[in-house]
């Protein structure tokens, strides 16, 4: 029933008295109970415990055999499976990239042919020891054909490569500066492999003509016993 405005409520003395008579409540959690609670524990009867010592003993129990797992177990198999998944991404790699060419194995076939025809045709540029003769000539042919004076003509000593050996000839020839530039045409339209190296044009010479000093290289490839024995010789040295 509600009061009307302006009324007072009272209080009557038994409500007031049975009010103070009320016992505070306990708080949930007491330390000082805890406190007396492990030192009246029993070590030789855990059974007889309080509950509070035998939650917290479970507790630390489960902590310690957790530390013990990791210790003794858990981090060297956390390592070795962060090994086996760096091992994984390289053999997927590995994976993919022989993937990737066994899909282009016919491509990589048609490259492969390509290079040996290249490689063919390139070779057949070289001479073997019984044709340099015949390079030599042809050398000394295209600088006569342009009317050249052939001063000097002197082959020097192979210098044997992986599976070529290179001739150097030393040349020096006077002429005209038109008939020197078409020899050099000359030289680059040779079947064979010939280079001009360490050009040195001059008008030093007579009659007003030009000195032309170079070095022609020419090159030849081995034969199957200059290979072997140059195999042999470099497993001897390395012995």
């Amino acid at each position: 029933m509600k009061l009307p405005f302006g009324a007072k409520k009272t209080v009557s003395a038994s409500g007031l008295v049975a009010n103070m008579s009320e016992k505070p409540k306990k708080p949930l959690f007491d330390l000082h109970q805890l406190v007396e609670d492990f030192k009246t524990i029993d070590p030789q009867d855990p059974g007889l415990w309080p509950l509070a010592p035998r939650v917290v003993t479970l507790l630390c129990g489960f902590l310690l055999l957790i530390a013990a797992a990791w210790w003794f177990g858990w981090s060297n198999q956390l390592k070795e499976l962060e090994e086996q998944k760096v091992q994984e991404l390289s053999l997927r790699d590995d994976w993919l990239s022989k993937k990737n060419q066994s899909v282009n194995l016919e491509e990589y076939r048609r490259q492969l042919a390509e290079i040996d025809r290249s490689f063919g045709a390139l070779l057949k540029q070289l001479p073997n020891r019984s044709e340099m003769g015949d390079l030599l000539v042809d050398v000394n042919k295209a600088a006569q054909g342009r009317g050249l004076a052939v001063e000097l003509f002197k082959p020097g000593s192979e210098a044997v490569k992986d599976f070529y050996a290179e001739v150097p000839i030393t040349l020096n020839l006077a002429g005209g500066y038109h008939d020197i530039g078409a020899f050099t045409g000359d030289i680059a339209k040779l079947p064979r492999i010939v280079t001009l190296n360490d050009i040195s044009l001059s008008s030093g010479a007579k009659d007003g003509l030009l000195a032309l000093k170079t070095t022609v290289k020419t090159f030849r490839y081995l034969d199957e016993g200059e290979l072997s024995a140059k195999k042999k010789a470099q497993k001897g040295a390395q012995k």
